[in-house]
């Protein structure tokens, strides 16, 4: 059964391993996240979970979702994010979710918002190469040419200058390699998508 927790990156760190390797780790805070509401194939077409994360001034909560709490009967969340899983029935609305849900050797997969560069050219964007920098060349870094003879428009896809960073990114089958589980914290080896302190979903890697 897959599972899955909301948290946020807190930086990167090293560990040492039992043979004395360094190990890149980084940290990242797994809950506490609190069940808010269940759905089946019978009342929804779909077996899930959908839990809530991080605590929310309930000024800041407008009435349909205050409503949605109230009757889940917890605190207003600041985030809501819901997990497919085969047994619903398993989970009680208001219980909580820790990160004691992975162990040690768990693969997982962990998706967030990458970190945003603003507006990249060719080269940064997509690794193309420049041009001659001699011989009185005056197109150095441009994008190059947009399509052949044989074409007439550019078509959707090419690879232009534009907006870089600040989209959904998922990294796989990262092994957790610690778990505290009295500061909810979990330790995977490798790099996840994101700056300090963005929001981030943790789920157990399926391949």
């Amino acid at each position: 059964m897959s599972k899955g927790i909301l948290g946020r990156k807190l930086g990167m760190t090293q560990i040492f391993a039992e043979d004395g390797t360094m190990v890149p780790v980084t940290v990242l805070e797994a809950g506490p996240c609190t069940v808010v509401q269940r759905k089946t194939v019978e009342t929804d077409g779909y077996n899930s979970i959908q839990v809530g994360f991080g605590e929310a001034p309930r000024r800041k909560v407008n009435k349909p979702r205050q409503g949605h709490f109230s009757r889940a009967g917890v605190e207003a969340k600041l985030h809501l994010c819901e997990f497919r899983t085969n047994n619903p029935q398993e989970y009680e609305l208001g219980q909580e979710i820790k990160a004691d849900i992975f162990a040690p050797g768990d693969k997982v997969n962990v998706s967030g918002i990458s970190r945003g560069k603003g507006f990249a050219g060719s080269i940064k964007r997509w690794g193309f190469r420049r041009g001659p920098m001699t011989h009185g060349s005056r197109y150095r870094r441009g994008t190059g040419s947009l399509m052949t003879s044989a074409m007439t428009k550019v078509f959707p896809g090419r690879k232009m200058p534009g907006r870089m960073g600040g989209r959904r990114i998922t990294t796989k089958n990262l092994e957790v390699v610690q778990v505290d589980a009295e500061k909810n914290l979990l330790l995977v080896k490798g790099s996840v998508p994101g700056v300090k302190g963005a929001l981030i979903t943790i789920k157990s890697a399926t391949n």
